[in-house]
């Protein structure tokens, strides 16, 4: 008489293997989630505050246009942009919960990072050239550029206002330099207090 085949059991998986398994693959879903997002740290209150102090930066300087007081005075009020915008989109990122080195926050950095970087070596090179009458429309395009790759990653407000800052850099190229400094208010003072009070109202501070 044949005997019946015996069927082997699989072995049952241990549980602290699957239990382990199983977080794995939350994490890999909640960290592909956070890459696709988009990044919501961008300050509009900081924004308005870069407003404040660019129509103060273009009041001192009106009065030395075209000389190296006027660039050196446009300079320093880049610092200091740079410092209150580093500082405020930090404190909303935490606020938030979207880190600024990961995720979105790195794409907006690193797409905001190629035209800042043209925009100074082209200031250096136009002024040594005695072309800084340019300025002001090289660097109104240049920031627009920037903060419309940036804002790729972002709320739709920003690429708006990269749109704007990229269009008044545009008819500053085509007009008087003498009106350099009044576009400079005009974008970096005027655009920045718009868009930030929009931000901030429509997007949390």
């Amino acid at each position: 008489m044949a005997t019946q085949p015996t069927c082997r059991k699989r072995p049952p998986r241990p549980r602290g293997a699957a239990s382990s398994q199983a977080i794995q693959d939350l994490e890999f879903i909640r960290e592909t989630l956070r890459n696709a997002g988009s990044f919501t740290a961008v300050p509009g209150w900081g924004a308005v505050a870069l407003g404040a102090t660019a129509l103060l930066a273009a009041w001192l300087a009106a009065p030395f246009a075209g000389t190296r007081t006027w660039l050196l005075l446009w300079v320093g009020e880049a610092v200091v942009a740079g410092s209150i915008g580093a500082a405020t989109m930090a404190r909303k990122a935490r606020a938030t919960g979207s880190p600024l080195l990961s995720g979105p926050g790195r794409k907006f950095l690193v797409s905001c990072l190629p035209a800042m970087v043209a925009g100074a070596l082209l200031t250096a090179v136009l002024f040594r050239a005695g072309l800084q009458g340019m300025l002001p429309a090289v660097w109104l395009l240049l920031y627009g550029a920037a903060v419309v790759s940036g804002g790729a990653q972002s709320v739709d407000a920003v690429p708006v206002m990269g749109l704007s800052f990229m269009f008044l850099g545009a008819v500053a190229l085509f007009s008087p330099a003498s009106w350099g400094n009044g576009f400079m208010a005009a974008g970096f003072g005027g655009l920045h207090l718009v868009f930030g009070g929009v931000i901030a109202r429509k997007y949390g501070g």
